[in-house]
């Protein structure tokens, strides 16, 4: 560190004590030449998360602004706030791998994967709008991908549907069978 005093880069810390949570630690020290004292303060960094659209503008990444796209899909369908919550959670923590600028595209696919597992209709009600369907057509199209993929709604991934429905169903279908 250099010393404001003589501009000297030689010096002996004296003291380290974390101030505010441990967030930021000030160290009191002297220099080596002209032996005065002084304080420096250490913080980390915290560089925002950069979001490049495909226009080419950058944006700050927003957590309200993708609980809100996630929150629109998910209106009038049987899921809990919770679980959309959770969802923003697992996306934002998966974005930790880009260090400071992610693609906009990045994001939509990652919430699509999401809402895949989660809801159907929440799947093709954030889709319309990603991919800008412009007619019934591509709405079709996507509901046929759906169908031939065959990929289900992963119960255990939604609050709201756990294993205790499941358990109740198969308990239905078996006294069914056993009744039939």
């Amino acid at each position: 560190m250099k010393c404001p005093y003589c501009g000297n880069e030689q010096d002996r810390v004296l003291d380290s004590r974390p101030l505010d949570g441990a967030s930021v630690i000030r160290r009191r020290r002297v220099c080596q030449s002209c032996h005065k004292r002084f304080t420096t303060y250490e913080r980390l960094e915290n560089v925002p998360l950069m979001v490049s659209k495909s226009d080419g503008r950058l944006e700050t990444f927003s957590r309200e602004k993708l609980r809100e796209g996630i929150s629109r899909a998910c209106e009038k369908r049987p899921i809990p706030a919770d679980a959309v919550e959770r969802l923003v959670s697992e996306i934002e923590y998966e974005l930790q791998d880009y260090l400071m600028q992610v693609p906009s595209h990045v994001i939509g696919e990652k919430v699509l994967q999401k809402l895949l597992k989660l809801d159907h209709v929440a799947y093709v009600r954030f889709a319309s709008v990603y991919r800008q369907f412009q007619d019934a057509d591509a709405f079709l199209q996507e509901l046929e991908k759906l169908k031939k993929a065959g990929v289900k709604p992963d119960p255990d991934f939604h609050p709201g549907r756990g294993r205790k429905s499941l358990k109740l169903k198969k308990a239905v279908k078996v006294k069914e069978e056993a009744v039939g």
